[in-house]
């Protein structure tokens, strides 16, 4: 008889799903600096309404983790050799934060620097990272901006909001610990393009077009939305998949049948009057309640069927 396949160690399991239990959904009330950088607006803007929750595993979000502990480790580093470190923003006592699009947009900065050795009298912007030996080798040959893209958007993002010309990238290879460390300059042409991004798929009614209309596409394929945009999967029912929502002032939203301004909260919760934006319905619309009770589409089957209101 073959032997039975050994089950993971009950503690281990205990941690990991305790890691995924605290994780939350995965939605993040704004636009982030850190991924505005990634090629495809519409995952970006499918990322911004809450079409599909996030979800890692324990071991996935432990090395999340790992990546953040780094960080204190790296402040230690600079320190020990005359760097001005400072971990939060001495106007507020808080992380360094940077906001635009009427706070739907922004980022935390890691730190701030002064006395790089490189630039002694310039305050840098800081970006920690931590990669696998695959990732550090690409990033040591080809330099941040065209091996990290989106880490390099990131920085330009934090420049120009800070209004700080400089940005110090310092990396750490999690198999061997070796450090990479690249100065970055302020491009301004490249922060405006990437506001100007950024205000675009914030104010978007409709989802951009799909980076590729083929599902087997590399940049697809790792998409967790690929359920979504390219096999027919619903989104998720809440505010920012409602046709009635739009983005407003301070980061709220404005709901137009309640006529009201939504917080974070009423935002996730949804109400009975949510009807979902036409293109993340996979079918046909043919037929809606003038007074905007419903909507009825005809999907891919070939069925007919009724957003809000009874069933038809």
């Amino acid at each position: 008889m073959a032997p039975l396949p050994k089950s993971n160690c009950p503690t281990v399991e205990a941690i990991l799903a305790a890691y995924e239990a605290d994780a939350g959904n995965g939605f993040r009330p704004h636009l982030g600096a850190s991924i505005i950088g990634r090629e495809c607006e519409r995952s970006l803007w499918l990322d911004f309404r809450w079409t599909a929750r996030a979800s890692f595993g324990g071991r996935m979000l432990r090395l999340f983790e790992t990546g953040q502990l780094e960080e204190a480790r790296l402040v230690r580093n600079l320190r020990r050799i005359g760097v001005t470190v400072l971990e939060v923003d001495p106007h507020t006592g808080r992380q360094w934060r940077v906001e635009a699009c009427d706070g739907h947009f922004g980022g935390s900065l890691d730190a701030a620097a002064l006395g790089v050795p490189e630039a002694p009298k310039s305050w840098h912007v800081c970006e920690f990272k931590t990669h696998n030996a695959t990732s550090f080798a690409e990033l040591r040959k080809q330099g941040v901006q065209k091996a990290k893209p989106q880490h390099f958007a990131q920085m330009q993002v934090y420049m120009h909001l800070t209004g700080m010309t400089r940005a110090l990238y310092l990396a750490v290879n999690k198999d061997t610990d070796d450090l990479y460390a690249e100065r970055l300059h302020a491009d301004e042409a490249e922060g405006l393009r990437l506001m100007a991004k950024a205000d675009r798929i914030i104010h978007a009614e409709r989802p951009p077009v799909r980076i590729s209309t083929d599902p087997s596409w590399y940049q697809c394929r790792m998409c967790h939305h690929h359920p979504l945009c390219h096999e027919g999967v619903s989104a998720e029912r809440n505010c920012r998949t409602c046709l009635h929502s739009t983005p407003a002032e301070i980061g709220l939203w404005f709901c137009a049948p309640a006529e009201r301004l939504m917080a974070i909260a009423a935002q996730k919760a949804g109400c009975v009057r949510h009807l979902f934006i036409p293109d993340l319905v996979a079918g046909e619309q043919v037929d809606a309640d003038p007074a905007g009770a419903w909507v009825e589409y005809r999907l891919l089957d070939g069925t007919i069927w009724r957003d809000g209101g009874a069933p038809c």
